[in-house]
């Protein structure tokens, strides 16, 4: 009679080969835990007995200021998170309508093409925080009516212009990683041109890049707070104001926890959604 897997019986050897593994990874996660607890007892102590703690402590670790300063911050990275929301929807329809217009082949939109390759080279070159200056002080200097003057909304706009560019290749990264026989077959089944793309590519595509575009997306958050140099009152700007009131650098740190609160699962996330996508990739995987 052919066994059936609830009849299978593990051998004493898996056994015993199961144990050793459980007792490795018990040695292991214990070494690893003594290990990190040693270092930080090193690097806390370090720091502490040094010379100048007692006023690092005062001036970036004062937790009345913390107090004090900390709902104000919050309220201001509100701001952060607003721009972020609306950037982000933004960032991803230029990135993919660019993306799709570097790999147009036919010479009646090289036009088209060649404005896409310019928007991705200029863009990408120009350090965001000066984008930001430009757009920000720029537009509106130049008078012409309809053009927002409200600061937050011109340095969204920077962002957008800036973050685009670099979504764009990565959906590009993405389209070009699928194998050209993809396309070819959805072709020999009567899809056009369009549809292979619409139907079989870019599902595909988007799935690939989706950790990259997390990763953007982490970074695009804390730049949101390149805002501030236009005197949009955000987090840090708001932490620069309690700083010039109190002359305490406090502040600073309560706008730095709440990007870490923000970034930290979203990077975590990204790195899941990696692992699950190599697992995936890996010969049997699911």
């Amino acid at each position: 009679m052919t066994a059936t897997p609830e009849t299978w019986v593990k051998s004493e050897r898996q056994l015993a080969r199961e144990r050793a593994h459980r007792r490795a990874g018990i040695r292991n996660g214990s070494l690893a835990a003594a290990s990190t607890i040693v270092f930080l007892a090193v690097v806390v102590g370090g720091v502490v007995a040094s010379p100048g703690w007692p006023s690092v402590q005062d001036k970036f670790f004062n937790w009345g200021e913390l107090k004090a300063a900390f709902p104000d911050v919050l309220s201001g990275f509100w701001m952060n998170v607003r721009i972020f929301l609306l950037a982000e929807p933004v960032i991803l329809v230029i990135g993919l309508l660019v993306a799709l217009a570097r790999g147009l082949r036919n010479p009646l939109f090289f036009p088209l093409r060649a404005l896409a390759v310019l928007y991705t080279d200029v863009f990408r070159g120009i350090p965001t925080i000066l984008l930001v200056f430009m757009i920000g002080f720029g537009l509106p200097a130049l008078g012409l009516q309809g053009v927002p003057t409200d600061a937050a909304v011109l340095g969204g706009g920077a962002l957008v212009l800036s973050y685009g560019a670099y979504v764009a290749e990565v959906f590009r990264a993405g389209i070009d990683s699928i194998h050209p026989s993809q396309r070819s077959a959805a072709r020999s089944l009567g899809l056009s041109q369009a549809q292979a793309l619409r139907f079989v590519v870019l599902p595909q595509a988007v799935r690939r890049v989706v950790p990259p575009l997390l990763n953007d997306f982490a970074s695009l958050q804390k730049d949101t707070a390149l805002v501030g140099t236009l005197g949009v009152v955000e987090a840090l700007r708001q932490a620069q104001i309690h700083s010039s009131d109190t002359f305490n650098y406090t502040p600073y740190l309560a706008a730095a926890v709440l990007f870490v609160a923000l970034t930290v699962p979203m990077a975590r996330f990204t790195d899941h959604l990696a692992a699950r996508a190599e697992r995936r990739r890996a010969p049997g995987g699911k």
